[in-house]
């Protein structure tokens, strides 16, 4: 099953990971990758450099970010192919935010919330696998 972690967070504007953060972060991507568990992986940029599409009634709208609650959105994410959804959240609890936390507070991705979403794939049936 293919799922989706989610980094929650939103980085100030301009903010650059420290070289000791994407060390970090990149072992534990060589870790993914080295036992094949990894798709796909992206960091964004801050919201404020994004959009909001709004549908409402028929119409659409359009809002430039930054966006509120920035605890409710997304820093980043993986795509993993994983046996079940306790082997992604094993995976999702290694990530080195703890640690980073700790040692470098405030730095961009050193805190924060993994959400864990299971990607929909019909199978011969047409229901979710």
């Amino acid at each position: 099953m293919r799922v989706m972690l989610m980094i929650k967070g939103d980085p100030e504007p301009g903010a650059v990971p420290s070289e000791q953060l994407l060390a970090a972060m990149g072992r534990y991507n060589d870790e993914l990758r080295d036992v094949g568990v990894l798709v796909d992986l992206a960091g964004l940029l801050p919201s404020g450099c994004g959009r909001r599409v709004q549908f409402a009634e028929g119409s659409r709208g359009v809002i430039n970010g930054p966006f509120e609650e920035s605890k409710k959105l997304i820093a980043g994410y993986w795509i993993l192919q994983v046996t079940s959804m306790d082997d992604a959240v094993e995976w999702a609890s290694r990530a080195p935010f703890e640690a980073l936390s700790r040692i470098y507070p405030g730095d961009y991705g050193a805190t924060g919330e993994i959400e864990i979403r299971q990607v929909f794939e019909p199978d011969a049936s047409g229901t979710s696998k």
